[in-house]
């Protein structure tokens, strides 16, 4: 559906995207994760054939975005992060504003505004003044017209930027209902949104893809799984070697071995702390804490992205 080859976007010789691969297929819901500047919208933009690339390819269910610009664009539905809403117009107006945009005979534009109105709720709202709805249902207004046209794709920045949680929540339920016929990219700074709606993250930082992964591939995602700290009283020699040796744990690292304690972590794929206590008792090792701290997408966008907001 989507093949994304060596792109590449610099503004001024600043590069934005660094020659980035991925290909997305028909159904997939992707989530597009990462830091403020790190490429994620000007991503979008070349997708949408807003942006012109540098360098590199992007084909869409088999046309070229460069070449065939046009025809692609008739099968994206892009909802930018500030999606430009005129406030003063009633929502069917609006909403007969853009399917015009797209030249859509009165049959096609009938049928396209009925699945739209609906698969967003906004009936209630229809003959109502965009200017007075609430922020989330804005969105949804901004969703719907995503959708006049029914495109094959969306692409949503940040479609829910400003909202309180109960109109994210929402949105997320929306989004996930519109993944059953369509193939979606979300761009979101709520990781547990991710989590919540795709099936698959790709994190960008510094304009590269640090990491591509179905968020079901625990083991990868995870790098682990778990993180168990562990303190001993007094200091220990070669706990850490009998650790690994033991447990069959390569992943051991010691923080403090002195008179008064002995620190460690370990990591590992499954929940081993009942093997670390037999193996504390079997070696007389005075156990005074043990606990384990589930690995999660948070942790592995801090450790991806070097922490950069």
């Amino acid at each position: 559906m989507i093949q994304v080859e060596n792109l590449s976007k610099s503004f001024n010789n600043i590069s934005a995207v660094k020659n980035i691969n991925f290909k997305i297929n028909k159904g997939e819901i992707v989530g597009l994760l990462g830091p403020n500047g790190a490429g994620k919208t000007t991503t979008m933009r070349m997708l949408t054939g807003f942006y012109k690339p540098t360098s590199g390819n992007i084909t869409i269910n088999g046309l070229s975005v460069e070449n065939q610009r046009i025809d692609v664009q008739k099968m994206i539905g892009y909802l930018p992060e500030n999606s430009a809403l005129y406030t003063d117009m009633l929502v069917c107006d609006y909403l007969y504003f853009i399917a015009s945009a797209f030249q859509l005979d009165n049959s096609i534009y009938q049928k396209n505004l009925d699945y739209a109105v609906s698969a967003t709720g906004i009936e209630k709202y229809y003959y109502r003044p965009i200017s007075q709805l609430s922020k989330g249902y804005k969105q949804r207004v901004g969703i719907a017209a995503t959708l006049i046209h029914d495109p094959l794709i969306l692409i949503l920045d940040e479609p829910t930027s400003g909202l309180d949680p109960n109109q994210i929540i929402e949105i997320q339920k929306l989004i996930i209902k519109l993944a059953e016929n369509k193939t979606i990219i979300l761009s979101t700074h709520i990781l547990n949104e991710i989590e919540n709606t795709c099936k698959r993250a790709i994190i960008i930082s510094e304009g590269t893809i640090v990491l591509d992964e179905p968020l079901t591939n625990l083991n990868a995602l995870k790098k682990g799984g778990f993180k168990f700290h562990i303190m001993f009283s007094g200091k220990i020699n070669n706990v850490a070697d009998v650790l690994k040796k033991e447990l069959s744990i390569d992943d051991v690292q010691l923080l403090s071995d002195n008179v008064h304690d002995t620190k460690l972590t370990l990591t590992t794929s499954e929940h081993v702390g009942e093997k670390i206590y037999e193996c504390a008792v079997k070696n007389n090792w005075p156990l005074k804490e043990l606990f384990a701290e589930k690995e999660s997408l948070e942790n592995i966008f801090h450790s991806l992205t070097g922490g950069k907001s």
